[in-house]
């Protein structure tokens, strides 16, 4: 990719200039590193507990993609209910309902190494966080993920004239896994909001690059869409694509540079 050495000599220059800013001691940093996971572990046991009350009706969202095409989940250990109804939905339920926390808990631990005219984003970064991972997680339940289903249980089924028998935990461990994954390909902004903060890319390196990120963004949507449908696949990838385009008016929005010219003006 262009510009590589240019990017290692820039994240060489930003650990180095943000190691530079008064501020507190190595051990000062692990005690609020500490701190910050036992607030973000306490977040992340109660809601745990408020999803296991809920699991059942949790359950139902996970199964519904399968009742609409008409098939039976099986399981084939005597503990595969016991780990579904008290550790995989209530623990991925319990996440989603403390990543408010979390995130905030992130930027409370990385806002000490940030100047004060870059503190303002605090509002900002968590309503793109969490509003872009529910965004994904959404697409991902409502879209991607029932059209996997149709294409590789119903239709190569029907193909190859063989009867599906699918177990519970393949089943949530396949689901939880593009759900979530489908939310964390949309923090792209969010990624690319520190990485240009930091001075580490900059928007011209970004539309420079421009080409690449199709490449792999079609690559992703490729492996998360295995429909060769070319009109499902645009409809993963440009929604995508329109987040690396607002990842670059983010990027000179934040970046360093356009601060420092700012103020000369002034």
């Amino acid at each position: 990719m262009a510009d590589s050495p240019d990017v290692i000599e820039r994240v060489k220059d930003a650990v180095t200039e943000r190691a530079e800013l008064p501020g507190m001691s190595l051990f000062e940093h692990l005690d609020e590193l500490r701190r910050r996971l036992i607030h973000a572990v306490i977040a992340l046991v109660c809601g745990y507990i408020v999803a296991v009350f809920f699991a059942p009706q949790l359950y139902k969202l996970v199964q519904e993609p399968l009742d609409k095409i008409h098939i039976q989940l099986n399981f084939t250990h005597p503990a595969d209910l016991v780990n579904l109804r008290y550790i995989q939905i209530p623990l991925v339920g319990g996440t989603i309902l403390a990543a408010p926390v979390i995130l905030y808990q992130l930027w409370l631990f990385i806002s000490p190494g940030l100047y004060r005219r870059e503190k303002r984003f605090l509002v900002p970064f968590m309503v793109a966080a969490v509003g872009l991972f529910f965004s994904g997680a959404f697409l991902g339940y409502r879209y991607v993920f029932p059209g996997m289903l149709k294409f590789l249980i119903s239709d190569l089924s029907a193909q190859l004239g063989i009867h599906p028998i699918i177990s519970i935990e393949e089943y949530t461990s396949f689901f939880l896994s593009l759900i979530l994954g489908m939310g964390a390909v949309f923090e792209m902004p969010v990624v690319i909001f520190f990485l240009a903060l930091f001075g580490i890319v900059s928007p011209r390196f970004l539309w420079k690059n421009f080409r690449y990120a199709i490449l792999i963004i079609f690559i992703i949507v490729e492996i998360i869409t295995p429909s060769p449908d070319i009109t499902t696949q645009l409809a993963f990838a440009l929604p995508m694509l329109a987040l690396y385009i607002i990842s670059i008016g983010v990027a000179w929005w934040v970046h360093p540079d356009r601060a420092k010219k700012k103020d000369e003006t002034k």
